[in-house]
């Protein structure tokens, strides 16, 4: 049996989940439905308003951010801002982009989409990531670093931030899957020129659907706005707004459908702004059960550092998992453990996409991609299993137990 076949329980056509990755849409999703159910018979608007503006603000703050620009989902976050540093010459066309191999598609598939070439960097099984160590050599060859934040982990990013600077490479990051973890006092997503963000269903924070894109960059913040919603201006704060006019000499009637960049339309809706506001306030919350989760895992798996490759995060200040990833030293304790986990009706995937590397549409637009040994291996022998806010404790003990009763 492959990685990545379908493994069932005995006796089950398709397997019983008894702890699925994520039990709720929501975090405390009665009192969630209820309060949405209100808005929705109170509000005159749903398309982008107020709600996503207010959403907007408040997530910037807490993520210690100057802006913030909400979008549909996490994927389109990524492409909007590719196309930002595209459309403000950060980037341009046959750039070459490096990319975490341990990653989601919708990172590397604008990069491609939009005429710049991906370049694989290996990660290492200590952190899921690409540490300093595994960037320096292709730092010379690259115009931007894409760091994939993986599962609420990095490696070295201040050390990453630096040599970024140093080489004149951009920086941006996917912190989708890490909202709330902290590196050398700061949040993740805070290290590059700008970071995206998911709300889907399952992360730290859902809006059912939902996306953003933070920065401290004003010129990038104004185009971002813009691309979000057809190229258009009439989204700019006031003084951009009228700036871009008379750059443009267009008068205020023709601004109404006037178009500057290339952009798509990627607005979110007062529902998911609404259900942000909902549940920012409880992020902190989920946090707390999130890392505490965590430390049991960790635990467990340092019990059998004989099977496991274990995390080293000790250069972290605060771990908010999304969920725990395995990688088995040996081929035949992974299909026992996997095995182990679907008897047990614990929900599992492979760690994250594994290998990007290895994905048919990557073969096809890269036919000779890097080599990538570690996110291979992680790729044949990893997996994750849930950590999310509703865990009970015995749940929590029985998967710590499968950990420790695996041979």
């Amino acid at each position: 049996m492959t990685a990545h076949e379908t493994h069932r329980i005995p006796g089950t056509p398709q397997g019983t989940i008894r702890i699925p990755l994520m039990k709720s849409t929501y975090f405390r999703e009665e009192e969630t439905r209820e309060a949405l159910i209100a808005f929705l018979r109170s509000t005159n608007r749903l398309s982008m308003g107020e709600q996503c503006g207010a959403f907007e603000k408040a997530f910037a703050s807490k993520q210690k951010r100057k802006y913030a620009v909400m979008v549909g989902n996490g994927s389109q976050a990524n492409l909007v801002l590719i196309q930002a540093l595209l459309n403000t010459g950060r980037l341009k066309r046959e750039d070459r982009v490096g990319i975490s191999s341990l990653t989601w598609p919708t990172n590397v598939m604008p990069i491609l989409q939009l005429g710049m070439l991906p370049v694989a960097i290996d990660c290492e099984t200590t952190s899921m990531n690409v540490s300093s160590r595994q960037l320096e050599p292709h730092l010379d060859g690259i115009r931007a670093f894409f760091a994939t934040n993986v599962l609420g982990f990095c490696a070295d990013m201040d050390r990453i931030r630096a040599l970024c600077r140093e080489r004149d490479v951009l920086l941006i990051e996917d912190n989708c899957e890490s909202l709330g973890s902290v590196h050398a006092g700061t949040l993740l997503g805070n290290f590059g020129l700008a970071s995206t963000f998911s709300f889907f269903v399952g992360h730290h924070l859902s809006t059912i659907e939902g996306g953003m894109i933070c920065t401290d960059d004003e010129e990038l913040w104004h185009m971002l706005i813009m691309i979000r919603a057809h190229g258009w201006d009439r989204n700019l704060p006031p003084a951009a707004q009228e700036a871009v006019r008379k750059r443009h000499g267009i008068d205020p009637f023709c601004a109404k459908y006037a178009f500057y960049e290339l952009a798509y339309n990627a607005r979110p809706t007062e529902i998911s702004g609404f259900l942000g506001m909902h549940q920012l306030p409880m992020l902190e919350e989920t946090l707390v059960q999130r890392e505490r989760n965590f430390k049991r895992f960790h635990a467990a798996t340092k019990e059998r550092e004989d099977a496991y490759h274990t995390m080293d995060v000790t250069h972290m200040d605060r771990v908010a998992n999304f969920a725990m990833p395995i990688v088995c030293r040996e081929a035949k304790l992974y299909e026992r453990l996997l095995q182990a986990f679907v008897d047990a009706g614990v929900e599992i995937r492979p760690i994250i996409a594994g290998d990007m590397t290895q994905h048919p549409f990557y073969r096809k637009y890269v036919p000779t991609p890097e080599p990538c040994p570690t996110a291979s291996f992680i790729h044949a022998q990893g997996l994750y299993f849930p950590n999310h806010p509703e865990l009970t404790d015995e749940e929590v003990e029985m998967m710590c137990n499968l950990l420790r009763q695996a041979r």
